[in-house]
């Protein structure tokens, strides 16, 4: 069955930089586009960034744009998020997504918190 496990979160200070991975198995990695979503408490699950399943196309949402990078490695099966330059803004729970088949499916998620 799919599986899907990030990891990489933490605490770090404003300006700072974490990179998040996901680990995924149970099916064809490299036959499937990936996202990275977040959701902040109180308030609705966003997409923050997407990338298909060559790593030739990305997308990022106007919030992160030019802060995070999105990118894959098909060999380990692994999609990581680069986030550079972090704001208090960007705390969150971070998931990672496939949609097979119009099903989506997510990891347990983890914890970004950008305080001083």
């Amino acid at each position: 069955q799919v599986q899907l496990v990030e990891s990489g979160g933490g605490l770090v200070q404003p300006g700072g930089s974490l990179r998040l991975s996901c680990v995924a198995s149970g099916f064809t990695f490299s036959m499937y586009d990936m996202r990275w979503y977040r959701q902040a408490p109180g308030k609705e699950r966003e997409l923050v960034a997407s990338i298909t399943s060559t790593g030739g196309s990305t997308y990022y949402a106007d919030s992160v744009k030019g802060r995070f990078t999105i990118s894959r490695d098909n060999a380990k099966n692994t999609v990581y998020l680069q986030m550079n330059s972090l704001r208090p803004e960007d705390t969150a729970v971070y998931y990672c997504n496939l949609r097979k088949y119009n099903l989506d499916y997510w990891g347990k998620g983890t914890l970004v918190t950008v305080s001083s």
